[in-house]
């Protein structure tokens, strides 16, 4: 495998999921002048309890598009409605074409365990689709050539920071965003529209107090920031070497390892 130019690529499922998980760690390396794709595969057609889907699709992926230019990020566009994130060959091949035109260096994508399938659908299609990035009989829609280069894969925390079985995750290295806290919550004050809807789906009252209390428990469980993201590293073979971490590399002072975590992989 050979190594590529500094670029991350955010992939989710729904516009505001990267904002809520994500957008702290992308706009650290947005300011280390990494250049930053962004992808939600659905386009929250079923995030409203009063509008059609056409139309609150059309309002979040305006949403969406004002975050990630605020961000500085190159948006890519939505694939499929809410809850028809699948597995499926037809979507893999739409997400490998994507992935291979982009060459990521580093790829960050949801938790494989969440509490909405939707969400582990969308870790697993990207990471399928990002596996499938060098593989020449692959389908691949639109048709794209195979490249071969070293691509790190991340699993942001799930939302809520537990799998479906209500067990708390922790994060195998914590990226401190305390400098950066409030710009992550003007990403997810795009949003605009997902306040109410949250509210009435969730519960979540004052979304962006969720997020920032979110990141303030990772910021906890890391025992050394006020306010963090977490992140996993997904298994090396196929996507990069063993030891690779550009995460770390990029971020340095800002990244911490949890060693609890790596001895637990050994146990």
């Amino acid at each position: 495998m050979t190594k590529d130019r500094n670029t991350v690529m955010a992939i989710a499922a729904h516009p505001d999921d990267i904002e809520f998980m994500m957008a702290g760690t992308l706009i650290l390396l947005k300011q280390r002048g990494w250049d930053v794709h962004y992808m939600n595969i659905a386009n929250g057609c079923c995030g409203t309890d009063k509008e059609a889907p056409e139309v609150i699709a059309a309002t979040r992926r305006t949403e969406a598009m004002n975050a990630c230019a605020r961000l500085g990020a190159t948006f890519h566009e939505s694939l499929v409605d809410d809850l028809a994130i699948y597995h499926t060959p037809k979507l893999v091949a739409r997400l490998t074409a994507i992935i291979r035109e982009v060459k990521p260096r580093v790829l960050l994508v949801q938790s494989p365990s969440d509490y909405m399938e939707d969400h582990m659908n969308a870790c697993r299609v990207a990471v399928t689709a990002a596996f499938s990035r060098g593989i020449r009989n692959a389908l691949c829609e639109p048709p794209r050539p195979p490249v071969m280069h070293d691509m790190t894969v991340y699993h942001a925390q799930p939302h809520g920071l537990r799998d479906p079985l209500r067990r708390l995750i922790r994060a195998g290295q914590y990226v401190d965003i305390t400098a950066v806290i409030d710009k992550k919550r003007a990403l997810l004050a795009e949003h605009r529209s997902q306040k109410e809807w949250l509210d009435v789906s969730q519960g979540l009252d004052a979304y962006l107090d969720a997020m920032t209390e979110m990141s303030a428990q990772m910021g906890r469980m890391s025992a050394t920031f006020e306010y963090a993201e977490g992140w996993r590293r997904h298994h090396h073979p196929g996507f990069c070497g063993e030891n690779d971490d550009p995460l770390t590399d990029a971020l340095g002072g800002l990244c911490r390892i949890n060693t609890e975590y790596e001895r637990m992989l050994d146990a």
